[in-house]
This record gives structure tokens, sequence and C-alpha cells, in this order.
């Protein structure tokens, strides 16, 4: 893996590091002035622990094995913060035209770029050809529309490959898990493992294999024993074709993050490990490694902070009514027991909370019932005007607004330790404006249309 030097050499952060980090954090949106009635609340990126996941993810596997380690671009749609990683020498994997350009906006080489929507057209077919850029064949009818393009470009330099659905089950989270029997993604491999294995010897120009199988609640051992079959479907291609036609192995992401605290595990030294036990040829430098994280390099480096608007007693329970609802967690209200986050309490000025804890709920602003941070949570008791951080949310939180009852995008702002140790904020995203949101409801009055 080749690129800049963003990132230098350390352990990851402890929980008492993140922690502190986040105090400081919450403090310094309270200073900065950066939440106010028209702004009351904003999202929060800390690049040193951000850089520290990066580290860490290149550290954990060998210096001179061949790989490429890529950011999930939907974990973290931000132009700054992809920025950085393509910096660090990182790829980008995109799932859509939008993530494409956000990715070559950023600075990522094509030939760092990996493309793996499921939906691919045949103008984004040729276009990831013309452009170079490496792309992962999602199902036998794709196959055909690849056919096609390839006749139509000619010579490319983009590594084409299949995605392989192991077909090994579902995790904890049914949602988030993409090798069922009968999942959305990727060519069953024992519904079709002959035409798979035909395919390759046909087509000398496939490279490449890929699969996941599944994000956030996927165990270590399942999503290795993916990786494992795919594994074994590049040796029988090899002894069909030849040759050593197969060029990389994509094993895709996936690592779930720990929601509940501030430690950081599994760890992607315990990702490779249980990858090094299970499927020992991955590391003999046969293929190049392709990696796809998203949330386990970004989920611990971001935080919502929200102003606490109004609380009263309903019932007999205590409920905060906040600005950090639906429209920024949108997956924690709608499944809150597959996603659920934590809270921190604050005051006005940034302090952390040290009054007697209670049973209490913290609400979102949007207009339906369920719109809850958090439902029967004991927390320091919350006043008007505190603040609330919701830690956890580096990756997707940003890159997911629901703008349900036309609310906005919130700013989003980082924070990093520069070379003299002192720590500096950056604006990555403006929050979005009323005018905005009004443009992006669409026009004003109907548009006719020619007959």
């Amino acid at each position: 893996m080749t690129g800049g030097t963003t990132c230098t050499r350390q352990v990851l952060p402890s929980a008492d590091t993140l922690l502190r980090r986040r105090g400081e954090v919450v403090a310094g949106v309270a200073r900065q002035g950066f939440i106010d009635d028209l702004h009351p609340l904003c999202g929060i990126i800390d690049l040193d622990t951000l850089d520290e996941l990066m580290r860490a993810l290149i550290d954990a596997y060998p210096p001179d094995l061949p790989a490429l380690h890529t950011i999930a671009a939907k974990a973290i749609t931000l132009p700054p913060v992809l920025k950085r990683f393509a910096q660090a020498g990182f790829g980008c994997e995109v799932a859509s035209p939008g993530e494409l350009e956000l990715a070559l906006a950023a600075g990522f080489p094509a030939d760092r770029i990996v493309f793996d929507s499921p939906a691919k057209t045949a103008t984004e077919i040729r276009r990831a050809l013309e452009l170079g850029i490496s792309f992962n064949i999602d199902n036998l009818e794709e196959l055909v529309r690849v056919d096609e393009a390839i006749a139509r470009v000619g010579d490319h330099r983009s590594i084409v490959g299949v995605r392989v659905n192991p077909q090994t089950g579902a995790g904890a989270i049914g949602a988030m898990s993409t090798a069922t029997t009968t999942s959305k993604f990727g060519v069953g491999l024992a519904d079709q493992r002959g035409q798979l294995i035909d395919a390759f010897v046909s087509r000398p120009w496939l490279t490449q294999l890929h699969v996941h199988s599944g994000s956030q609640g996927l165990s270590l051992n399942h999503a290795a024993e993916g990786v494992r079959q795919v594994v074994e479907l590049a040796r029988e291609i090899t002894v069909r074709t030849g040759r050593t036609q197969l060029r990389r192995i994509d094993i895709g992401g996936g690592l779930p993050v720990n929601f509940d605290s501030d430690d950081i595990t599994p760890t992607f030294a315990d990702h490779r490990a249980v990858l090094e036990a299970m499927v020992p040829e991955l590391f003999d430098g046969t293929y190049v490694l392709v990696t796809e994280f998203g949330r386990a390099l970004t989920a611990k480096a971001g935080t919502i902070v929200a102003r606490v608007e109004y609380t009263k007693v309903t019932g007999g329970r205590p409920i905060a009514v906040t600005h950090a609802g639906v429209q920024v967690a949108t997956r924690t209200v709608f499944a809150p027991d597959a996603w659920p986050l934590r809270v921190d309490v604050y005051d006005r000025a940034g302090a952390r909370r040290q009054d007697e804890r209670r049973i209490q709920d913290v609400a979102g602003p949007a207009c339906f019932t369920g719109d809850m941070l958090a439902v029967g949570r004991e927390l320091p008791r919350i006043h008007p005007g505190d603040l609330v951080a919701i830690p956890e949310t580096g990756g997707y939180y940003f890159s997911s607004h629901f703008s349900y009852n036309a609310l906005g995008r919130p700013a989003v702002y980082t924070i990093e330790t520069d070379s003299v140790g002192d720590r500096r904020w950056s604006l990555a995203r403006r929050a979005q404006s009323l005018d905005q949101i009004l443009a992006e409801a669409g026009e004003r009055s109907l548009v006719p249309l020619p007959a």
C-alpha cells in the first residue's frame, strides 16, 4: 500500500483517551459557539482518532503483503475526510455514481477506487472501464452487460471481479447480513458454482473475487468462513484455467464496532488473526488483498452534540427534548435494539454532568412518537440548555441524513492536534440553510414539459 504519511505509527487510543477527547470536543463546541438557536446540533470528527484507526488497520497486516485498504465512502460522505484517507494511501469503495464522484473529487486515483453497486447501469459500467476503475460484477446478467461494454471500449485498465455470496447465513442483524441464502448481493456460491468457474475460464480479464458477508452483528469467524470459501473457489479456478488468473481477493469489510463503551474491540489485529488462522493462504502473497472497512474506521472518531431544548415529566417519566433524532440517527430510531447509542450529558458550558443519575428518555425533534435516541436510560439529571453528546457516530450518522420534517443536515467540524500540540478546529460541512432545504424540495411551481 502506497500513499502519503498522514498517519504516524501509534497504538489504538484507550477508552480513557476517547472519553477525554470527547470532553474536549464538547467543551470546544460550547466555547466556539457552534450551538445556537439557528444551529442547535452539530457533528464532530476527531481526526486524531481517525488517523489512529487508519494506522491500526495498516499495521494489522504484514508490511510486505500486497494490499489495498479502502474506506467505504457510504460510511463518511464528507469530501475533506475522504481526502484525508486518500492522502494516507487508502483507496475508496463506492456504490453509486454520487459516491464515485465524491471519491474522484477527494483525490483518489482511479486505480484505487472499487465500484461495488449491485445495480450498475450500462453507462456506469462503460465509464468505469474508460476511467480504469475496478469493479465487482454482482450477477450473471451483469456479466453479459460487461461483456458487451468491453467489446465496445476495448483495452482497459480496470480490474474486474465477481462478487460471490458464500451463503453462510445471517448474523445478529438481518438487515446487515449479506451472505444469507437469498441475499440480494452477489452470485450464490451453492447455487451457481459451476457457472462461476466457467465464467472465469472463458474470460481471462476476470481477475478478482469479492466477498462481504455482512457488517455490524457478524462474528469474525462467520466473516472469515466466507473468505475461506472464496479462496477455495480461487484454487478451483486456477486448476481449471491452468494459470494464476486471479490477481486480487477483495474481502470487503464488516468488522463490528463496540457501541457499549469506549473500548475499541474487536480490533483490526483481531480480524487479521482470525483470517490467518482460518485462511492462511490469503497471506502467502499469491493475491493482492483488498479491504473495504467503513464504520470500523470511522465510528469511534465521531460525536454528535445537540442542545436540550426542554425537559418535562410525562406519566412519571422525565423526558429531555433535544435536536438530535431521526434525521441524524435514523437506524437507531427505527431499530433501537440493533443500533443502540450511548448518551453523555454535559452542561451548557461543556462540563460533564455529575448530577444524581435517574431514569430518563432522550427524544429527538421530529414529529412522531418513535423519534427517541434513548428510552428508560439511567443518566445524570438533564437540564434545559444542557448538551448531549452521542459517541460512536462517525460512521454513517453524518452520511445517512433523513429529511423528515424538512430537518436540515447539521454542520460537521473536525478537530486535530497540530504540530505544536494544540487542538485545531476546521469546518468539514456547513449546516444546510433554510434556502438550501427549500431548493432541494423541488421547483417553486410546476414546470411544463414539451408535449
